[in-house]
């Protein structure tokens, strides 16, 4: 009996079911028990192994997304903001804007939420099939300045670049020179209309272009980006501020 199980585990194995493989003792005792029908027995392993196989997937967009933290949308706390209410969210949440390749612009000063708010809708589009990307303004400067001769940023910005939804964190909190605005026209462009965009930052578009210094870029980059875009105002106090912890 032994042999024949691990024969079966094996056979399971070649077929690339490993999940299954290691699963399949458990699966054979729960059928013998309940005297599943052949019917109900090959639907239990097909649905095992298409569940194994989406969590592994889930697993590895994580992974790939980069995520500085996990901070879901059930822990975003609406009570600390005035301009984001819960119909708002539940809207964001239900990610419409994404599948008709909207941009989304967090706006407000720092310690609102803007991150954990992106983060949160990055994770909430993994759980649902997408492709996600985060990197911060100053992370995607570097790697599009390193590209032509670093293989990690080729893979990097690759990954951006095949991304159902890329996530900008602290966009235009530092001038760049004429090269770096290029550079950045650049992706925006080869995004535009293949992928969503979440952008935070502490800066409204029209103050873009004192960073950018270059007019033509800046309308450039502007075009494309507010082409389909939701702007969410969050002009609180800091919610780092209001809850932080004293030292003494």
């Amino acid at each position: 009996m032994n042999d024949g199980l691990e024969n079966l585990q094996n056979y399971f194995k070649q077929l690339r079911l490993t999940e299954t493989a290691t699963e399949l003792p458990n699966i054979l005792r729960k059928a013998e028990q309940s005297t599943w029908t052949y019917r109900e027995f090959i639907k239990e392993i097909v649905e095992f192994e298409l569940t194994k196989r989406e969590e592994k997937s889930i697993e590895k967009r994580m992974r790939w997304a980069k995520f500085p933290y996990m901070k879901t949308l059930e822990l975003f706390d609406l009570s600390d903001q005035t301009s984001l209410n819960e119909r708002q969210l539940n809207q964001l949440k239900e990610l419409n804007w994404l599948e008709q390749q909207y941009n989304l612009i967090l706006l407000g000063p720092p310690g609102v939420g803007k991150t954990h708010l992106a983060i949160g809708l990055g994770i909430e589009a993994i759980q649902k099939g997408f492709n996600v990307m985060f990197v911060t303004m100053g992370e995607l400067i570097n790697l599009l300045k390193t590209r032509e001769f670093t293989r990690k940023s080729q893979v990097q910005l690759n990954r951006i670049e095949s991304s159902d939804l890329v996530i900008i964190d602290d966009l235009m909190y530092m001038a760049m020179d004429s090269r770096e605005a290029n550079l950045f026209f650049h992706l925006i462009n080869h995004l535009y209309e293949r992928s969503s965009i979440i952008l935070t930052s502490n800066k409204s578009p029209d103050q873009w272009g004192e960073l950018l210094g270059d007019e033509g870029i800046t309308t450039a980059i502007l075009d494309r980006i507010l082409h389909r875009v939701e702007v969410v105002q969050m002009n609180d106090d800091s919610y780092r501020m209001k809850h932080r912890q004293g030292m003494f």
